[in-house]
């Protein structure tokens, strides 16, 4: 019998996922990707060990990263990017990290779409949402009872037509699995406190990244930003 998955120590590669709805989704959410994805081995293996020191790159991970959706045809992104698909909804692997990103305001996802993300929130270890990528998987049923947050605009809305979910306004949250963020860039503070989580500690791999690519650790309940609205 092989032994449980714990993605701290993972004992084989880390499948995680992109889902794409059939939309235009916000690049800078889903971008969020990159810092996970970043600590593959094929990725740490290319710098120089000035840079990265051998016992830095050892902590390197084994990562498969999928692009997918409903037809594994082209999908759209905000800027007029289109993005081909690494897979479709028959022939994606079980996922074990998903992230979803901000479609349009006005989608309604497919009742495949729905299934879909009912299936890779059972079989995975964390599902993050980012910015509006709360609505579908909430359209989805997978806050009823939990405790998430999301982009401040639309909180005391989802208050009055989703009271069994407590909504808290922070930059993040976290609940069992199921990661939630504010707006935009605050995924990129959700992402770093969630690598950190599984991955961090001082001399880790983590902490390389993010001091190379200066995330910002900014108060998780807003109190160093300015809200117009």
């Amino acid at each position: 019998m092989s032994a449980p998955f714990d993605l701290s120590k993972p004992n084989r590669p880390i499948h995680i996922g992109v889902i794409l709805v059939d939309s235009i989704t916000e690049l800078l959410d889903i971008a969020v990707v990159d810092l996970i994805a970043g600590m593959d081995k094929a990725l740490a293996a290319t710098f120089p060990d000035e840079l990265m020191p051998p016992r830095i790159k050892a902590q390197a991970l084994d990562i498969e990263t999928h692009w997918v959706n409903q037809s594994g045809k082209t999908a759209r992104l905000s800027g007029g990017i289109f993005l081909q698909p690494t897979n479709d909804f028959t022939n994606c692997p079980p996922l074990d990290i998903v992230i979803m990103g901000a479609s349009t305001l006005d989608y309604k996802a497919s009742e495949a779409e729905l299934e879909f993300i009912r299936k890779s929130y059972k079989d995975c270890s964390a599902f993050i949402t980012i910015c509006g990528g709360f609505e579908v998987p909430f359209a989805a049923g997978l806050f009823e009872g939990k405790t998430v947050t999301g982009p401040r605009p639309f909180l005391a809305q989802m208050r009055k037509v989703a009271p069994q979910t407590t909504w808290l306004e922070k930059r993040w949250h976290r609940d069992g699995k199921l990661w939630t963020s504010g707006a935009v860039t605050n995924g990129l503070d959700l992402i770093r406190a969630f690598a950190e989580e599984y991955w961090g500690g001082e001399g880790s791999l983590v902490e390389f990244y993010v001091g190379l690519g200066h995330f910002s650790k900014r108060d998780i309940n807003y109190a160093d930003a300015e809200y117009p609205l």
